[in-house]
């Protein structure tokens, strides 16, 4: 398997390869156009000189000339009418040359090889020690035409340079490479923490130290995956939670009706004491049923795809239709109802906040004490809708405040199990108004009463 270090190396050296071989061609494109002709030029001049200035003293013998001009850095080629040629200096590599240019030379014309020879590349063509690659004009000797041909003797003049350039160049690339070797591995260092991270999560383990100081694309990534395990912890407890919660929510009341059963099965129970008892048989199955219904309420509306079935109606009716079905449950109680509920349009799902509305005032109620207050107020705007639902009940101490809306969290653990519910209604309450786009929030004093409002947008 190749490995992200791998790649990136092998990228890396790529990389290096390919921008060596395009800043190549980006040279010889430079010198080709920037360049070569003022190169050419330049060593046309200096043939000309050598030409003039050997024409301007005859009597110099040609050998020793040419000799000392060679000695100043170039390489010369002088060729007499019969086609005789002389090297001076350091010979050319190669020779191979065409004898139409020499003849060429010898009836007065010129020959600018640099201008004229073709190579794939120019650039190096520079650097070639060929005799085509040369400057060749007429020269009087003696009274004799020849033929002169001049190149710089690079090797003479920059050869030490070329080699300190090429040791320079290819060190660097080595060292480039070994570098890229080094240095990859703090690249890839974090990537396979993330990844030895990764493999713990799916083990269950999500306590782990991640280098989150650094400002950078890897730093970010490991405060994002830290932030994900301390979440995905936070949900397996919760799930861990939830079922434990679950489970005991359905074992204390299976416990009592098999108890319960039982003892009537036993027949040694009596007629009033078996209707007692088929009583609290009915009323566990019954919290049984409701405990069902909500876990299945919640789970559709945990569900990303669940759809809110918006409707236009009137939100001061449904309210007053929830006070209709729940009256013998107030007045038994002798409860007082304040309503100020004006004329109110909503779009909103009708079935999901009857559950809210329900929820809010069957819980006041169960908490409300014989003779207290029950409020309910629409306050409708432009932008919203705001219900309040007071009481004047037992309340909810500070310190159990934070945890209502928990799901199986019940804030009255000194009443009994029949009276006290699931736990589930608060957290289907707000479950609703969040996919409503709403709030809900609550204020409470313990011995004084408990409010909540709720908050929906006018869409």
């Amino acid at each position: 398997m190749k490995t992200l270090y791998f790649r990136i190396v092998v990228t890396f050296i790529l990389i290096a390869m390919v921008s060596s071989v395009l800043a190549l061609f980006l040279s010889n494109w430079y010198y080709q156009a920037k360049l070569r002709d003022q190169n050419e030029e330049q060593i046309w001049k200096i043939t000309t000189e050598i030409r003039t200035l050997y024409e301007e003293m005859p009597d110099v013998e040609p050998a020793t000339y040419f000799t000392h001009i060679a000695n100043m850095g170039f390489q010369l080629y002088v060729v007499d009418e019969q086609m005789k040629g002389t090297f001076y200096g350091t010979p050319y590599k190669h020779t191979v040359f065409d004898p139409a240019h020499i003849r060429q030379v010898l009836a007065g014309g010129t020959y600018r090889g640099m201008l004229q020879e073709r190579h794939l590349l120019m650039v190096i063509g520079y650097f070639e020690d060929s005799l085509r690659n040369s400057i060749g004009v007429p020269v009087q000797v003696q009274g004799k035409t020849y033929a002169l041909f001049v190149r710089p003797n690079l090797e003479q003049q920059i050869g030490a340079v070329r080699v300190l350039m090429a040791f320079l160049l290819g060190i660097t690339f080595v060292f480039s490479i070994v570098l890229i070797v080094i240095f990859s591995q703090f690249i890839v260092k974090p990537v396979k923490r993330l990844r030895e991270a990764t493999k713990r999560i799916v083990g269950g383990s999500y306590d782990m130290a991640m280098d989150v100081s650094r400002q950078d694309e890897i730093g970010e990534l490991a405060r994002d995956f830290t932030y994900m395990a301390q979440s995905l912890k936070q949900l397996d407890e919760m799930r861990q939670e939830f079922v434990g919660n679950v489970s005991h929510e359905i074992q204390s009341p299976l416990t009592s009706i098999q108890g319960f059963a039982q003892s009537i099965l036993d027949q040694g129970t009596s007629e009033e004491e078996k209707e007692r008892y088929l009583h609290i048989i009915l009323d566990e199955s019954k919290r049984l049923s409701s405990l069902s219904k909500q876990l299945l309420t919640l789970a559709s509306l945990d569900k990303e795809s669940h759809v809110i079935k918006r409707t236009v109606y009137r939100l001061d009716e449904q309210i007053r239709q929830i006070l209709i079905h729940t009256e013998w449950q107030w007045s038994e109680k002798d409860i007082e109802i304040e309503l100020d509920l004006p004329e109110t349009d909503i779009s909103a799902d009708h079935q999901l906040l009857h559950q809210v509305w329900l929820n809010l005032i069957t819980n006041s109620i169960k908490y409300a004490r014989h003779g207290d207050v029950l409020h309910i107020e629409i306050k409708p705007s432009e932008s919203a809708v705001t219900i309040v639902v007071r009481d004047t009940g037992i309340g909810i101490s500070e310190a159990e405040l934070p945890h209502i809306f928990t799901r199986f969290y019940k804030a009255d653990r000194a009443r009994n199990r029949a009276s006290s519910g699931t736990g589930l209604g608060l957290s289907i309450v707000q479950k609703i108004i969040e996919l409503h786009s709403g709030t809900v929030h609550v204020q409470s004093e313990l011995g004084v009463g408990t409010t909540f409002t709720v908050r929906l947008p006018r869409l």
